[in-house]
């Protein structure tokens, strides 16, 4: 609980907060990680919520959004983690009121004591209130984003320097890091939406202290949006690029046998008709036999002289 942007109490059960709130100078966080229908209940009870955000609380996989009801706005919006080639995220339901932020976190992947730094470390911004602890949370979520489209185009970048090696077999590893893409543009796109509906005046909300931060978190937004827009054609252009390097390999391999084989024909022809059951020039000479081991020789060695010229060998 904060009090004239001071941070005053913590710890304390759910069933304080109508307490605290009485207080018009105090400022609530609380946190729930995967609560029960008991803890929304009481939630619901001290703090007046809608039952409709109750049910998007609960329902899971929300689209990121912000819904406005009489007594509060609610946000749904989806931490991220990038390990391994693979996205995972965490929803994180936010109930906002005059004085009050709930956060409830699907799971505890997603480490809340990040947005308490972010908290900590800017003091003379809490007398905004309810806006900035709310920006504290957005801040940590869209940084997130943006560090996992970092390290996902990273990733993009060295798969591509990888289609030019001998053997790059790229296939499998571009079908992750594209499903690792789709999985972080549906919940970072949404979120300049998010933060676009927040920065309009049509609530008190964000204060003129705080607008600039709000800003400044929905251009970090906008640049992910932007970054994995581009990423987005990477990747569709990964597998592209492979089949082409693959083509043009396979044209060299078969200029190579096609080369071979011709030269190879040429000692096959020449035995072969020495090798016939009747007379011929030099049959039974010894210089018959020299001149056919001539003509191997030289006759292959024509071939692949102009072959190699031909850039075929």
């Amino acid at each position: 609980m904060y009090r004239n942007g001071e941070l005053v109490d913590r710890d304390f059960p759910v069933s304080d907060v109508a307490r605290h709130l009485q207080d018009p100078s105090a400022v609530v966080w609380f946190d729930l990680c995967a609560p029960s229908q008991d803890e929304i209940g009481l939630l619901r009870d001290e703090l007046g919520l809608h039952e409709l955000a109750i049910e998007d609380a609960f329902a899971g996989r929300q689209r990121p959004k912000v819904d406005r009801y009489p007594t509060h706005l609610f946000l749904s919006v989806h931490a991220v983690r990038y390990a391994e080639h693979e996205i995972s995220t965490c929803e994180v339901d936010v109930f906002v009121t005059r004085n009050a932020l709930v956060t409830v976190r699907e799971n505890e992947s997603y480490d809340i004591a990040g947005v308490r730094r972010r908290w900590d470390s800017a003091p003379a911004l809490a007398t905004s209130g309810v806006g900035f602890l709310l920006h504290g949370l957005l801040d940590d979520v869209v940084d997130g984003h943006y560090a996992a489209a970092e390290a996902l185009d990273d990733d993009i970048e060295a798969l591509e320097d990888r289609i030019y090696e001998e053997k790059p077999h790229v296939g499998r590893k571009a079908l992750q890091l594209r499903r690792a893409l789709v999985q972080l543009r549906r919940v970072a796109l949404p979120m300049r939406e998010v933060l676009g509906s927040l920065v309009h005046r049509e609530h008190d909300l964000v204060d003129d202290v705080m607008m600039p931060y709000y800003l400044d978190v929905s251009d970090h937004a906008l640049f992910t949006a932007e970054l994995t827009e581009s990423m987005r054609e990477l990747v569709t252009n990964l597998r592209e690029a492979e089949v082409a390097v693959q083509g043009n390999r396979l044209n060299s391999i078969m200029k190579k046998v096609t080369s071979w084989a011709a030269i190879i024909a040429v000692p096959t022809a020449i035995s072969g008709y020495y090798g016939m059951n009747v007379p011929y020039p030099g049959f039974e000479q010894p210089w018959g036999f020299w001149a056919s081991t001539l003509g191997i020789f030289l006759l292959s060695y024509v071939l692949y002289a102009m072959f190699k010229r031909r850039d075929w060998l």
